[in-house]
């Protein structure tokens, strides 16, 4: 790699293909059958080698590059599907929607158990570590991760937006320094906050603690990180209510929080607001035992949603789910919950709190409980 310095001034790049057997052949496809426009060939009593511009790409077609031909993708708003085309050169040329809608899969839910492992991570964007909390992804249709920076300090993060139906962030521990897109000033998230990112709002991480560790889920489970250069954060605005694909910005903060008893149960919750936020879309809430001497099973969990997801954000307890070993789970672990499924907790530690996302069959698709689990 170049030093600093030694790097010239560079004023356009070029992609370079071989032109074929017959310059003028391949020449005429590109153009005739591809739009794009000739800006220069040489020597003129014998062509080699001509340029070409076009749906934001530059292209020399050279008779003395012998390399990989290539391929050759070309965004389209028409939705109709083409096969893909080979050019006289033999670049392959590929049609592809300039925005393709968001697929996401139909949800295969499987029990799952999984303790914390530390050996886990894996770094991913802009720094950061990521621990993979399902690794079946629930069939592609739900990511849920686990996410850490070490380090304290600026977060080398860029303005940027995803393309999901729903994701949202919870704050496990430290702190981080957020902007959103129309959502004021940078803002600091504590330890037990919560933030539901709609799809498509612009943001950026700016700051954060050393050790901070959030859980972010996603659906679908492989979705698209976008980047805006042209955007700079915060907008001078503040819109609490806008729309953001048929969602609203929430930010809810666990020193304003109030905790309800839940019925049948143990446990009190927090609820995080983003059942309304997301019109049904995933209910958020944060359990933690009512009495803090309890000790005995839980007779009934209330489920109203198709599975549900766990993570122990404190303490520990003891968790038998369908076929699947007695599992005592610490800090770091979760589990999912199918619909139906036969679902004990026991044995709990006094400090005890988990983060529980319920999947309602509004957002799912698949058929919701009719009862409690015994």
């Amino acid at each position: 790699m170049p030093t600093e310095g030694t790097l010239p001034r560079i004023d356009r790049a070029e992609c370079v293909l071989p032109a074929g057997a017959d310059l003028d052949v391949t020449l005429r496809f590109f153009i005739d059958e591809l739009g794009f426009r000739l800006d220069g060939i040489y020597p003129a009593d014998d062509p080699a080698c001509a340029r070409l511009s076009g749906h934001g790409l530059w292209l020399d077609l050279d008779r003395a590059h012998h390399g990989d031909p290539g391929t050759l993708r070309l965004k389209t708003e028409d939705r109709t599907e083409r096969s893909p085309v080979t050019a006289p050169n033999g670049t392959r040329i590929e049609f592809a929607p300039a925005d393709p809608p968001l697929s996401i899969p139909g949800p295969r839910v499987e029990a799952l158990i999984q303790a914390f492992d530390d050996t886990g991570w894996t770094r991913g964007r802009a720094g950061m570590l990521y621990r993979d909390l399902v690794p079946g992804r629930v069939g592609g249709y739900l990511i849920a991760s686990h996410i850490r920076i070490p380090d304290g300090g600026p977060v080398a993060d860029h303005v940027h937006h995803h393309g999901v139906r729903v994701q949202f962030i919870y704050c496990r521990s430290g702190w981080v320094r957020l902007v959103y897109e129309d959502q004021g000033e940078p803002f600091v998230m504590h330890a037990g906050d919560c933030v539901l990112q709609p799809p498509h709002i612009r943001h950026r991480v700016l700051e954060a603690s050393a050790g901070l560790e959030v859980i972010e889920l996603a659906c679908p489970a492989a979705h698209m990180t976008y980047i805006d250069h042209e955007m700079t954060l915060p907008t001078g605005c503040h819109r609490p209510g806008r729309d953001y694909g048929g969602q609203t910005f929430v930010l809810h903060r666990v020193k304003d929080a109030h905790w309800t008893p839940r019925s049948g149960s143990a446990f009190e919750a927090r609820d995080t607001g983003l059942r309304e936020a997301t019109h049904g879309r995933v209910d958020v809430h944060v359990l933690r035992l009512a009495d803090a001497d309890s000790r005995g099973p839980e007779p009934r969990i209330q489920r109203r949603g198709s599975f549900a997801f766990l993570f122990v954000l404190q303490g520990a307890l003891e968790i038998e789910l369908d076929d699947l070993p007695r599992t005592r789970l610490g800090v770091g672990g979760s589990c999912i919950i199918p619909a139906a499924s036969r679902l004990q907790l026991d044995r709990y530690s006094p400090d005890l709190e988990v983060l529980e996302v319920d999947m309602p069959p509004a957002w799912t698709g698949l058929p919701g409980p009719d009862s409690t689990l015994a």
